[in-house]
């Protein structure tokens, strides 16, 4: 028995090796956000305007046309349709916060929309299905939201009730990942020198009366409400820097959906402390994980073929099988270079990117649970 339980062992420690295979990436830029779509194909962006595209699973990555006016631009976030069409989303105050969209495999760009906010900041934009949301910090004390249905054509000024927050809360731009959707929800995490929250919402827009098609930018009623998160806050470098999320059930078997929050304090990265939560319940309520990932986190995904979720930040990567209760870090293999599980900022799976043009691919047999 005692044999038996050693090779398992073995096996467990095997099956949590071989990670990121490193790739070749034609810019130096740190880069923070990227959106796979599958089938080989994969947007990534970054500061100095910097847009990136694959249509062959990352074993070669173009470089973008530069969108006009947006060499200075920070493009912290990017949601693609396919593999010809994308928007991307600068952030800085004010009208350095930007989208710009392309048709035609990033030849060219046209600008969709500025931030309207002299004061806002954009943090995240998230599609789903065919809806385009983009997440702001706080103007007047209330979390900036802009939504738009038809692709960026237009966009509304989502309504604000639910979305106060007290002096000092603020979202963050690590990853393009503090706002996600699972519907009819939709999350966004936050923290600053408040507690740190998860916001929870299902939304519903629609026209002005006498307006079917509505002006360029118009005002929604969308209800939200939040909940404190067990993750290190009261800093404004700390508080939720990323969710993730997958269909559940509640105790009392309803659909539900199961929230992961990952952060920490992003000035502290060693800290494992308060990096890590789980709401089973659609962000009603929230257990701290019981072995938290080793440091700092500022992107969380789930892999549902191995119903694994994994968790990435300057000092590591960590995966959970059991819904974010315990974290373990995914170590390199000895074939891989000593730091391929560290210094990375976003993750959309199979990929990977970080500071300096890095990006990863996580190896198809990394997350495989390990057989008996």
């Amino acid at each position: 028995m005692r044999s038996a339980l050693i090779l398992a062992a073995l096996l467990i420690t095997a099956a949590a090796q071989a990670q990121w295979q490193i790739q070749t990436a034609p810019t130096a830029a740190d880069l923070r956000g990227i959106h796979a779509l599958g089938n080989g194909v994969a947007w990534a962006s970054g500061s100095e305007g910097t847009v990136l595209r694959t249509t062959n699973d990352g074993k070669d990555w173009q470089r973008c046309t530069t969108p006009p006016d947006a060499d200075h631009l920070d493009f912290r976030g990017i949601q693609a349709f396919d593999a010809s069409t994308a928007i991307v989303m600068s952030s800085g105050k004010g009208p350095l916060s930007r989208l710009y969209k392309t048709t035609d495999a990033c030849q060219t760009w046209i600008l969709l929309f500025t931030n309207p906010d002299p004061e806002g900041f954009w943090d995240a934009i998230v599609r789903i299905h065919d809806k385009v949301y983009v997440l702001g910090d706080p103007v007047n004390g209330r979390f900036a939201m802009f939504l738009s249905e038809d692709a960026g054509k237009t966009w509304f000024v989502a309504g604000e009730e639910g979305r106060d927050t007290e002096p000092g809360g603020s979202a963050f731009a690590a990853s393009n990942s503090e706002l996600t959707g699972s519907d009819p929800y939709l999350f966004f995490g936050t923290g600053g020198t408040t507690a740190a929250r998860v916001y929870a919402t299902g939304a519903k827009c629609s026209p002005p009366p006498g307006h079917p098609d509505g002006p360029a930018i118009y005002d929604c009623v969308i209800q939200w409400s939040s909940k404190e998160v067990p993750v290190a806050s009261g800093t404004p470098t700390s508080g939720v820097f990323s969710l993730a999320t997958r269909p559940g059930k509640a105790k009392d078997g309803s659909d539900a959906v199961v929230v992961a929050a990952v952060g920490g304090v992003y000035d502290q990265p060693d800290q494992s402390g308060g990096t890590a939560a789980t709401s089973r319940d659609s962000g009603k309520t929230w257990q701290p994980a019981q072995t938290p990932p080793h440091g700092y986190r500022s992107a969380v995904a789930y892999s549902p073929t191995t119903k694994t979720w994994i968790t990435v930040g300057p000092n590591g990567t960590d995966i959970s099988t059991d819904d974010g209760r315990n974290w373990q870090p995914l170590k390199p293999s000895a074939t891989e270079t000593p730091d391929a599980d560290q210094h990375w900022n976003a993750l959309s799976l199979p990929f990977v990117v970080g500071p300096n043009g890095r990006i990863g691919r996580l190896r198809p047999a990394a997350l495989t649970p390990a057989k008996p």
